[in-house]
């Protein structure tokens, strides 16, 4: 075994803890930590501060390094997630390199989780212990800088996706807006007025959509869906399917001549199934593109069945068969997710009557009906027989904050938007019973308790209650209610339920999160980078999150969304280049045993076999540094920097209360040059 070399100077540690109010302080002896952390090998310094991220917290590091000479800095305070880019900040302003910084986590892994102070206490030691450890082997890394790609992709065009776009394509930057549907507008194109203003939805978002239409620096993409991301934040290539829509959208003049000769009838998606459509159809008559739209799948076509009655009527000649779906790889910057929530499937409940009683409906069916664009053209019937009701019952929170189904989460609109439903009725029936049957009524917007008080003044009754079946007794719908606050259960009859139906993820999240390697929360939307600090950024630089993609939420909460997310895409761009992380993995060649299994596990196609040196090479630019080829490989070939192998056995013995070994501190020596 060839001898050790001499580490030559040892390194010199500055530790800092943090009070962090009472956070910390209030479960952690902080004198006590910091006496123990004065006593550690390599450590010149250990001080406390009540809030170490602070001005004169950071003044306090800046100080030593300057003064004591100090080599490597460790801060036990909160989550990394939090802090850790304020500290290497702090150092490298004073000369000394950022990622010789350690953060050690004593809030959220130490005095958040344990009650006992003692215990906590020696927990703190242990966890600064094995920080000093890490910091002392270290090694200075340089940060990397690539060219930002100035265009922005926006996935989903809703009121968010539409805002979004609008906002980055005013600062003079590209846009691609892709819409999986055929049109644009989303859920809120199909609303009839927004509450509390009352405001005609289509009035509102229609201008918007022809805007971005019409914006020369947004190129629209419907019936589009995103189907590969490669790349980094500044640097992303999307690749794009788009289907076909069998009619040139420049030509169509949206007529109609093709659809009235269509012999084919189907629900209409946009109307909920209230309503039917031809083969060829435009979603609604402010549809964006203004142009009709071939389903494929319930067209007669040409063959075998000879129809093509539309290319007959069609004048313009804008119908084409033979349209194939086609793959775009499109290269932007940053990348938007505002695809929108779906509403609850109240079949899950069939308690309920939902799919078995037509005139059990949900929400978004009731607005349709609601809608003078909708298929009663404004008036509120009975599905079963086209009669006004006399009585209708609303119930609130179906799907939602119900653990049974799996969402524990207030859906946040529900409330407010049955209580406009319930005035609509009044406004277009005062002589109709109105009954709302609510958990809790929560109007936390601005106008949302006024608006609330307003529409009980004008006769609708809301009980506490929870409903727990409906049935049919004699012709009438009967809700069974257990009365929370009469404590007993009470039967109404009704002509019409409307089932106030929550807010769920939209049909695939799941891959869409797998594509862009984005986490999801408990509740299945995607999770934000920091609930408070950050809540339009992702775990992943460069993709942002707007709308109801990172959570149940009404309009303007969305807008205002969109808008932060724009601004933080416009930011990038605006930067012209963005900081490569240099924490990425490192092959030793002569180590590699080309077994190729870090390939396959590599989430970013990171790791590319070299045919020639017949050794597994790694694209930096790509890697991530998640840590999952290291940990795979049997031959120890690979590691990753800022966490070998070295510096986590040190960690891991010194929380054996173990000193760091000769051997490590020479190894470390020799790669650091102190």
């Amino acid at each position: 075994m060839a001898p050790v070399k001499s580490p030559g100077k040892p390194p010199k540690i500055g530790v800092y803890v943090c009070h962090c109010g009472v956070n910390i302080a209030q479960t952690v002896d902080v004198k006590a930590v910091v006496e123990y952390a004065t006593g550690l090998p390599n450590v010149t310094v250990a001080r406390d501060y009540m809030y170490m991220c602070s001005d004169p917290g950071q003044d306090l590091i800046k100080k030593d390094i300057k003064e004591l000479g100090l080599t490597r800095v460790v801060v036990a305070a909160c989550s990394p997630r939090m802090h850790e880019p304020t500290f290497r900040g702090a150092v490298f302003g004073s000369g000394m390199n950022p990622y010789l910084f350690e953060m050690c986590n004593i809030r959220e892994q130490c005095s958040w989780v344990h009650v006992d102070k003692a215990e906590a206490t020696e927990k703190a030691k242990d966890l600064v212990h094995s920080a000093v450890a890490r910091a002392a082997l270290l090694e200075p890394l340089e940060d990397r800088y690539a060219d930002v790609t100035k265009a922005v992709m926006v996935v989903g065009a809703g009121i968010a996706g539409i805002q979004a776009a609008l906002d980055i394509a005013e600062a003079g930057h590209k846009v691609y807006l892709i819409e999986k549907e055929p049109s644009i507008g989303g859920h809120m194109a199909q609303l009839d007025k927004t509450f509390p203003t009352l405001d005609c939805s289509a009035c509102i978002l229609t201008p918007k959509m022809v805007d971005v239409s019409r914006h020369p620096n947004v190129e629209l993409l419907t019936l589009s869906a995103l189907k590969k991301v490669t790349g980094f934040v500044g640097n992303f290539t999307a690749t794009v399917h788009q289907k076909a829509r069998f009619v040139d959208v420049k030509q169509c003049t949206a007529c109609g001549d093709c659809a009235k000769v269509c012999p084919q009838r189907f629900p209409n998606e946009f109307d909920l199934g209230l309503a039917t459509r031809t083969a060829i159809y435009q979603p609604f008559p402010q549809a964006v593109p203004s142009a009709f739209c071939r389903d494929a799948s319930q067209c007669l076509g040409t063959l075998p069945l000879a129809c093509g009655k539309c290319l007959q009527a069609c004048e313009k000649k804008c119908i084409d068969f033979d349209q194939k779906d086609v793959d775009r790889d499109i290269d932007v910057g940053a990348i938007v997710i505002a695809t929108g929530a779906d509403v609850f499937d109240a079949t899950t409940l069939p308690e309920f009557g939902y799919g078995k009683y037509p005139d059990v409906l949900t929400s978004l069916e009731f607005e349709r009906l609601c809608s003078a664009g909708g298929p009663t053209g404004g008036r509120i019937v009975r599905i079963t027989d086209g009669e006004e009701p006399k009585d209708v019952v609303f119930i609130h929170c179906v799907g939602s904050r119900d653990k049974a189904v799996g969402n524990e989460y207030c859906s946040r609109v529900c409330c407010m938007f049955i209580i406009k439903q319930a005035h609509l009725v009044k406004d277009k029936m005062p002589d109709c019973k109105v009954t709302s049957y609510y958990m809790d009524i929560r109007a936390y917007g601005k106008g949302f308790e006024e608006f609330y008080d307003r529409v009980r003044d004008e006769g609708v009754m809301f009980k506490r209650g929870k409903p727990s079946e409906i049935f049919k007794r004699k012709g009438k719908l009967v809700v069974r209610v257990d009365d929370t606050l009469l404590g007993k259960v009470i039967e109404h009859e009704t002509d019409m339920v409307v089932l106030g139906v929550g807010l769920v993820p939209t049909e695939g999240y799941r891959e869409l999160a797998q594509t862009l390697k984005l986490s999801l929360s408990s509740d299945r939307f995607f999770m934000e980078a920091h609930p408070k600090l950050r809540p339009v950024d992702t775990n992943i630089d460069g993709v942002y999150l707007a709308g109801c993609a990172q959570g149940p939420k009404d309009i303007p909460d969305t807008v205002a969304q969109a808008k932060g997310a724009a601004s933080s895409a416009i930011a990038l761009l605006n930067k012209g280049k963005v900081k490569v992380d240099p924490i990425v993995a490192e092959i030793n060649e002569d180590a590699c045993s080309s077994c190729h299994i870090c390939e396959a596990l590599c989430p970013y196609q990171a790791l590319v076999y070299d045919e020639q040196k017949h050794v597994m090479t790694v694209n930096q630019i790509l890697c991530k540094g998640c840590g999952v080829c290291p940990s795979a490989c049997p031959s120890a070939a690979i590691q990753l920097r800022h966490y070998t192998s070295i510096q986590i056995d040190a960690q891991l013995d010194a929380l054996l209360r173990k000193a760091v070994s000769s051997e490590q501190l020479a190894v470390s020596g020799e790669r650091t040059g102190v």
